[in-house]
């Protein structure tokens, strides 16, 4: 199962709004195929109840379970941010977007987990000086 492609990974030098950031992260979703516009709304609603900032500069958004329409398959937008995204008073590189099906999710998600609870991987991740590297770093959240 392949989540992420290399179009699905971009690098900006400069920061965002967390809610740009949103926008971006669906956007990506919606040129793959994965969401409809309409799932902006369900990852604002997902922050309002509760952040998606994880630690470790790492932000996760992703729409409420009721927004189970509005995905059409899993798939992942991947955004590093080199000036931030305050997230809610705290400072976000990456934005991971994920749209899964069912609860394809959840195993996105304990992939992604895992690869940012290493210093290390996360140090190897903001060195990347190109999307396509950065894309090959993150290849391994394909694994399925």
């Amino acid at each position: 199962m392949s989540v992420l492609t290399a179009e699905q990974v971009r690098i900006h030098p400069g920061g965002a709004s967390r809610d740009e950031a949103l926008q971006e992260a669906t956007g990506i979703l919606v040129a793959a195929g994965a969401v409809t516009p309409a799932y902006v709304d369900a990852m604002r609603q997902r922050e309002e109840t509760v952040s998606t900032y994880m630690g470790n500069g790492l932000a996760i958004p992703h729409g409420t379970n009721d927004a189970k329409d509005a995905i059409l398959a899993s798939a992942l937008s991947v955004v590093r941010y080199d000036g931030g995204v305050d997230w809610d008073g705290e400072q976000a590189t990456f934005v991971i977007g994920i749209a899964g099906v069912g609860d394809e999710h959840l195993d996105i998600l304990s992939r992604i987990a895992i690869l940012f609870s290493e210093e290390d991987d996360v140090a190897r991740l903001a060195a990347a000086t190109t999307p396509d590297e950065l894309f090959a770093l993150l290849s391994e959240v394909n694994e399925g």
